[in-house]
């Protein structure tokens, strides 16, 4: 296909800070740009047979599992493999007649004479392509803009949500509510009856069921691994050969440690795997020993040093440089062209390429870090934090939490920690923390001044705590003395932020900079509203807050 021409914004990272229009800045390829949005509009017709049939009483979890799995596919970083798209958009078809005809048997509606419920898929990927042109995000230019910038909100955030329900899912957390909603989602802009006030309302019950679906998803991961506990995680290496891990599974973080135990391997965690080492049920593989590297800014660079196998699951991964592609591998819904991947969490040609490797040639005793401050750890200790306030040795709390990125303005983070008064607490989550996540702050009273929450999903930890703390104070969250300090960059941190929007959390400062899809007049009304601000210098921000 000649001049294929592409517009994404879906991410902090866009071009100019307005879209993308000729390559991805994630490096996505405008191919793929344009089967993703076929999935999403393949999923709109999907989604409309489903909210009929349920109507009916048709509840088709196939159809609810492949929904969430193809939508989280089109997530930024995730899947970059035109042919997984060319088969998932053939596969949503199929569901979708599949569900028809047990719509119709129940006497449901199933007559959509055209849009994506009619869609029939081109034989090749260039007819899919093709088709994809007339159905991307500004393919309708007679949409108020305004209700636009609302549509992509609650899509992006659909999208959040759809990553955290797979995880869940994998660990046996399931929700209809959850299901419900994102076919009801995906299919509210095939109406023409809502206005701008019914989107509003759609975009915030985003965050309630976002918020539902972290609560499945932090079920999923104690259930199965235990509640995490304070560990220390050497940031060194062990003579050995290694395996690096990153992404957020932990089920395939799991099942790699079962393969590899008595191998001779030594596991390593990278980016959002580090809050693993806190689950007791992970934590007992003696083998699974450090962290290496961070989550962005770095990425390049640590592949191509590190002398291992390097296993990916989930978004975390950056355009695979040729220094260090032949050594990684992907699992779950991460796809690359070229690059092997794993089903069935079937690790054996991970370990096998680790073993030929030369691994670490000697120990290195390095750096080490804390995690494991979720909400049964913090909580456990309340008393402590509750006099500590009203003694006034704890001042204030700070959230400095969310995603990485490699564009410029992400140091912010890194200085703003570093110039709190050490009077102040720092809770963090997310990859967002690898801005300053090795710094020694001390502690308070025994109270470490830097407490590592976990993953991005573990916001809702981080709301658990605040809502203990606000009920032993007796205050609104709002009143507690806690500021959120936020950085975003993909679609789970939209879903996030909706969901600090519905509970009615004020006053968040958000960076490095706004997002794209939000327009002038729906980001007065966040303003008025929530009084969301962006983040300006760590210096001022600081002193807006303290005084």
């Amino acid at each position: 296909m000649e001049n294929l021409s592409m517009f994404c914004y879906q991410c902090e990272q866009t071009a100019k800070g307005e879209g993308c229009t000729k390559v991805g800045v994630c490096g996505k390829e405008p191919e793929v740009a344009a089967l993703q949005d076929l999935v999403v509009y393949a999923l709109k017709g999907l989604s409309l047979i489903a909210l009929e049939g349920r109507k009916a009483g048709v509840i088709d979890r196939q159809a609810d599992v492949f929904t969430v799995k193809a939508l989280f596919s089109t997530l930024t970083n995730v899947d970059f493999d035109p042919e997984r798209f060319f088969q998932l958009i053939r596969c949503c078809v199929e569901v979708r007649e599949r569900l028809k005809e047990k719509v119709k048997i129940a006497g449901a509606k199933v007559n959509f004479p055209e849009g994506p419920a009619t869609l029939q898929p081109a034989a090749t990927l260039d007819g899919l392509i093709t088709q994809a042109k007339g159905v991307g995000l500004k393919s309708d230019s007679t949409i108020n803009p305004d209700i636009l910038s609302l549509q992509h909100t609650l899509l992006f955030g659909i999208k959040g949500i759809a990553a955290y329900a797979d995880h869940a899912q994998i660990l046996g957390q399931e929700d209809d509510a959850v299901y419900a909603f994102i076919h009801e989602g995906l299919a509210a802009p095939l109406r023409k009856d809502l206005s701008l006030d019914d989107w509003i309302k759609l975009v915030l019950k985003c965050g309630e069921i976002n918020l539902r679906t972290m609560e499945l998803l932090d079920a999923g991961n104690t259930g199965a691994y235990g509640h995490p506990v304070p560990t220390k995680v050497p940031i060194g290496a062990k003579n050995g050969k290694a395996i690096l891990i990153s992404g957020h599974d932990l089920k395939d973080l799991e099942e790699l440690l079962k393969q590899t135990e008595g191998k001779g391997i030594y596991v390593y965690t990278h980016g959002e795997m580090l809050p693993a080492h806190g689950y007791p049920g992970l934590k007992k593989y003696a083998h699974f020993y450090g962290h290496y590297g961070t989550a962005w800014q770095n990425q390049a660079k640590e592949f191509a040093e590190f002398p291992g196998a390097i296993l990916m699951t989930t978004n975390c991964l950056q355009k695979p440089r040729d220094s260090y592609r032949q050594n990684i591998f992907t699992s779950g819904l991460v796809g690359w062209p070229g690059i092997p991947h794993i089903s069935e969490r079937n690790f054996a040609p991970v370990i096998e390429r680790a073993l030929a490797l030369g691994g670490f040639p000697a120990d290195t005793n390095g750096r080490s870090v804390m995690v494991g401050f979720a909400r049964n750890t913090i909580l456990g200790v309340a008393d402590k934090v509750i006099a500590a306030v009203k003694s006034k040795a704890i001042r204030h709390f700070f959230l400095v939490a969310g995603c990485d990125g490699a564009k410029p303005g992400r140091n912010y983070y890194t200085e703003f920690v570093e110039k709190l008064p050490k009077d102040t607490v720092v809770l963090t989550l997310a990859c967002g923390k690898f801005r300053f996540f090795d710094k020694d702050l001390g502690d308070i009273g025994g109270i470490p001044r830097l407490l590592d929450v976990g993953q991005c999903n573990d916001a809702y930890s981080a709301i658990q705590i605040a809502v203990a703390l606000s009920k032993a104070f007796n205050v609104g969250v709002n009143d507690l003395p806690l500021s959120m300090i936020l950085s975003w960059y993909e679609q789970k941190a939209v879903s996030i932020l909706l969901t600090l929007l519905y509970l009615g959390i004020k006053n968040i400062r958000l960076g490095p900079s706004l997002p794209a899809f939000i327009s002038p007049a729906v980001l007065d009304t966040l303003v008025k509203t929530f009084d969301i601000k962006p983040i300006s210098t760590p210096d001022a921000d600081l002193k807006a807050i303290l005084g």
